[in-house]
């Protein structure tokens, strides 16, 4: 059995490798002269996790970007055979104006925002096999049936109609929960996302409160009210886009998260971004279930030729 085989190392990443339009991620991977995507590489070869989360990566139809990007990674040494990433709702086009700017067709009027789709989504990387027939994706879900949903209004009336909020799905790219077969600890599940910032809206508070329920769904899953919860091992992991304290946002969600019976914060207080408009701020984490036990954690120094984002890893074990 090999020596990984005592411990997971599970670990989260913005990339910020979206590009400018559909495909060109695929080229610029293929090309191998990219500098943001050498750093990349290169930072997550260091990190040596066993299975990571990537966010801010385009999504393609036939992944071809993920593979190339694997491929890549395993001529650094970093052996990624299962990969798993579903279609999102960044870019996913409704044909309505669902950000109330009078207009259709723009970034904010798709499911999730994007010039095109799959623009800036997630992706997992696992040296273990993908259990892909129980994934539970619930990317189609309707902001509205979540339990409790906070839906923007103006003047006591639906922002921007009723006919948007009736199509509007609540996450702004994807909510998974991907389990992954460990051959000693045996099936663990990773619970991931990428919530919409809480700005660049207006007195509705439209993104505002779409974070905020991206945030509470993991709630609501956890205490069973939506999709079946995984009854042990699991990790929560990704970027919230909030941070408890700091800049704007319905800093409740995410402390209410974080005290959740279910999860342990064994990094808290640690910025994870540094942008140049806040400073730094904690707005992705790792949030292992309570069964485990936490070996060691980082959040590893910020590579400005990679992103503004922190990666963090976590070592954990039975």
């Amino acid at each position: 059995m090999p020596a990984w085989a005592d411990t997971l190392r599970v670990a989260t990443f913005n990339t910020e490798l979206s590009r400018n339009g559909p495909g060109l991620l695929l080229r610029d991977i293929l090309k191998g002269t990219d500098a943001q995507i050498t750093a990349v590489l290169d930072l997550l070869a260091q990190t040596n996790a066993d299975v990571i989360t990537l966010q801010g990566f385009d999504y393609d139809l036939e992944n071809r970007a993920l593979m190339a990007f694997a491929n890549a990674l395993e001529k650094r040494g970093l052996h990624y055979p299962h990969r798993f990433a579903a279609p999102p709702n960044a870019g996913f086009r409704t044909g309505l104006d669902l950000n109330g700017d009078g207009r259709r067709g723009g970034p904010d009027d798709a499911q999730g925002y994007g010039r095109f789709f799959g623009a800036g989504s997630i992706a997992v990387l696992s040296r273990f096999v993908i259990e892909r027939d129980e994934v539970q994706d619930f990317t189609s879900l309707l902001w509205r049936d979540l339990p409790g949903a906070d839906l923007p209004q103006i003047d006591g009336k639906p922002f921007p109609s009723a006919e948007a909020q009736a199509v509007q799905r609540l996450s702004s790219r994807g909510h998974w929960v991907v389990p992954i077969l460990h051959p000693k600890m045996g099936r663990v599940s990773i619970l991931t996302f990428h919530a919409t910032p809480p700005v660049f809206d207006g007195p509705e508070d439209r993104n505002g409160k779409r974070n905020a329920d991206e945030i509470r769904f993991w709630q609501h899953f956890l205490d069973g009210k939506i999709g079946q919860a995984p009854a042990a091992r699991f990790v929560l992991v990704g970027d919230a886009n909030l941070d408890p304290n700091r800049d704007e946002g319905e800093h409740e969600a995410i402390k209410a998260l974080l005290d959740h019976p279910a999860l342990v914060d064994a990094m808290p207080k640690l910025p994870t971004v540094d942008w140049p408009q806040t400073g730094p701020m904690r707005v992705s984490y790792i949030l292992p279930s309570t069964d485990w036990h936490i070996v060691d954690a980082q959040v590893v120094p910020q590579i400005a030729a990679a992103s503004r984002h922190n990666l963090l890893w976590m070592d954990l074990k039975q």
